[in-house]
Parts: C-alpha cells; structure tokens; sequence
C-alpha cells in the first residue's frame, strides 16, 4: 500500500481544497458509510481507487488504460460489481488560478456517464496538484521515472479520495 507520510501531505499551496458543486445521483443522497470509489479520468487512462468512508483510508486500485473508441465503462463495471460503491469521487481538473481545464467538459460528461449507468451519486473535486502529489509518493516508495507511468493515475485517484475523506465533514 502506498501511503502519504507527513512531509508530503501538501505540496498544494495555500488553496483550501474546495469541493466542487455539483452532485449527480439516480438514488437520491449517498450515505454516510461504505465504499467510495474515485477517479482520475484522463484522456487515455483512468486511474482508480477506493475507500471506506467511515474510516476515511484511500488504497490505490487500477490504473485502466484504453483508446477513443472504447468504452472504459465495461472496465469499472468490473470494478463496480466488485466493491459496490454508493458514492463516485471524480478529479475535476481545475487551473492554478482556479478555472476550469480544458478537460472539465469531458469530466461531466464522464460523471454524468457513471452515474446514468450505475446509478451512484457523483461528486467532483479539485484536483489540482494530484498527479504532482502522486509523482512524489511514487518517488518516496522508490518508483521512479517511467516505472510511475502504471501507477501514477491510480495513486492520484487516491490521492482525490484521501483529500474528499478529509474535507467531507464540512460538506452539507
């Protein structure tokens, strides 16, 4: 398991990390407890994670790579039927000056994917700064360099997941 030790905890700068609006759900509000399964969507790979939303541990899951003209929703059904989530957590990519990245529509679209095909409330997070978090864990357990390549989106899923475990308190 790879964790974050103390001295890397944020390598964000001053921003609070704000959740950000918008809550998709087919089955009403997600509960309290249970398993939270976030991701890191990109364009080529989704890295994935899950957790326990009542003791708030993220573990790193799947790194899923695919191509445009597949559906990498077959992969997480997989996934899904695994773990059972009742809560989705997806990366929002937002700009250091707090816009939204070029690929925030594509991140809808994808929340709003997941959400109509399995029915599970999403939530979008800022996700500034998690793959650069990500690299440093990678490097602080001694992967290194192209070997990071398969393990780095999965570690930034978990990454967004331990960050939503930590402010989801103050979320109403």
């Amino acid at each position: 398991m790879i964790t974050r030790h103390a001295s890397a905890r944020r390598t964000r700068s001053a921003m609070s990390l704000n959740m950000v609006a918008g809550e998709r759900t087919r089955q009403g509000s997600a509960q309290k407890h249970g398993a939270v399964m976030a991701f890191d969507f990109g364009e080529r790979r989704i890295g994935v994670a899950v957790g326990d939303r009542e003791v708030g541990i993220a573990h790193p899951l799947e790194t899923i790579a695919y191509r445009r003209d597949q559906d990498p929703l077959a992969s997480i059904e997989v996934l899904v039927r695994e773990w059972r989530p009742n809560l989705f957590v997806v990366g929002l990519p937002v700009s250091v000056d707090g816009s939204e990245h070029e690929l925030a529509p594509l991140v809808r679209s994808f929340c709003a994917a997941l959400s109509d095909r399995f029915g599970v409330a999403t939530k979008l997070v800022d996700e500034r700064y998690t793959s650069a978090e990500a690299s440093e864990i990678l490097n602080e357990a001694g992967v290194r360099g192209r070997r990071q390549k398969e393990y780095l989106d999965q570690v930034a899923a978990q990454t967004i997941l331990e960050d939503f475990f930590a402010h989801d308190n103050a979320i109403a």
